[in-house]
């Protein structure tokens, strides 16, 4: 079976322009980083959602080396806002102003109170304001949850309504908010759970002037007991083929992100079961439909097996998609 030529995968030109980082091996690495690798990594998972009109709530997951990590700082551009504690990977931002942009980063404290590099930089526009606005959304209903593998459950609701309109809906479990998703999103994919545990989850509506509604009725799941990644995490209608162009041959991959509730901002390409390289979006990761390029050498008749998996909302990585053969000059 033949193999990529030793090269570092180039994007192709017909890549989308959002297309930000491409790296090859296990991972990203920040601005600053050496080979030695940093004393902290860089969270993983990093997300920001807007809550109301003047606030956004972050979330981030634990780096890969957290045993020396005392707290983290969440930055609003170059300024911290926020320190919190080591078992804390959520927060609001409040005090923002209407309709406005704002990026969002979070690094991890050590004990020596130095700092880890950035997780990944989030983007995301406060809602207009409203006036006078004091009726709050009504409560989600029909919650309905299905577990899918060890680790992660799909959550879905019907919508709720708000004179102003909805801005996010806020997943619970138990007390304690975990999770939020845009106003129009009636679904969440919740990573990064233990297997063989019961949870109970709970969903309330914001709009902008931050009014909250009631909880909808909770739904009861138990995770597998075993720690796949489930099914549902999986990159779906995965396609390649192969095309030539300038002499050389390139794997034209096209694919629909799992619905997480979020942006998925990047991919894991696996070339005849190895690691080929990472691709992370910037802003503007795909929702509906994503596609990569890249070159694969000037051979024809080479055979290719290629698969790929998703970043999930927690850092880790979901399911693979279906691995597809693919043939040069075929």
């Amino acid at each position: 079976m033949r193999r990529v030529p030793p090269r570092t995968l180039l994007p192709h030109a017909a890549c989308a322009a959002a297309l930000l980082t491409v790296v090859t091996g296990c991972g990203l690495l920040s601005d600053g980083d050496d080979a030695s690798g940093p004393a902290l990594s860089a969270p993983l998972g990093v997300t920001a959602q807007a809550g109301s009109a003047t606030s956004v709530h972050v979330m981030w997951n634990r780096p890969t080396n957290p045993t020396d990590i005392t707290g983290y700082e969440v930055y609003q551009g170059s300024e911290r806002v926020r320190e919190l504690s080591a078992d804390q990977h959520m927060v609001d931002v409040t005090g923002l102003r209407p309709k406005s942009r704002y990026v969002f980063t979070v690094r991890a404290r050590g004990k020596d109170d130095a700092l880890g590099p950035a997780g990944r930089k989030v983007t995301v526009t406060t809602p207009a304001a409203v006036a006078a606005d004091r009726s709050a959304p009504t409560r989600p209903t029909a919650l309905r949850g299905t577990v899918d593998g060890g680790r992660a459950v799909s959550l879905s609701w019907r919508r709720a309504t708000d004179d102003k309109g909805v801005v996010s809906y806020d997943v619970y479990q138990g007390t304690t908010k975990i999770h939020s998703v845009g106003g129009t999103e009636t679904r969440a994919l919740l990573t990064g759970l233990r297997p063989g545990t019961a949870y109970a989850f709970r969903v309330r509506a914001r709009d902008a002037a931050d009014n909250t509604s009631p909880p909808s009725d909770a739904v009861r799941l138990t995770t597998g007991g075993g720690k796949d990644e489930g099914s549902g995490t999986a990159p779906d209608d995965f396609r390649a083929t192969a095309r030539r162009a300038d002499g050389a041959y390139y794997l034209d991959l096209t694919w629909t992100p799992p619905r997480t509730g979020g942006e998925v901002p990047a991919y894991q390409m696996y070339l005849d079961g190895k690691q080929a390289t990472t691709v992370a979006w910037g802003e503007g990761a795909p929702q509906d439909a994503a596609k990569y390029s890249f070159y694969v050498g000037e051979e024809a008749g080479a055979r290719y097996r290629v698969k790929i998996r998703a970043q999930l909302p927690d850092g880790t990585w979901g399911a693979f998609s279906p691995e597809r053969t693919v043939v040069t000059g075929g």
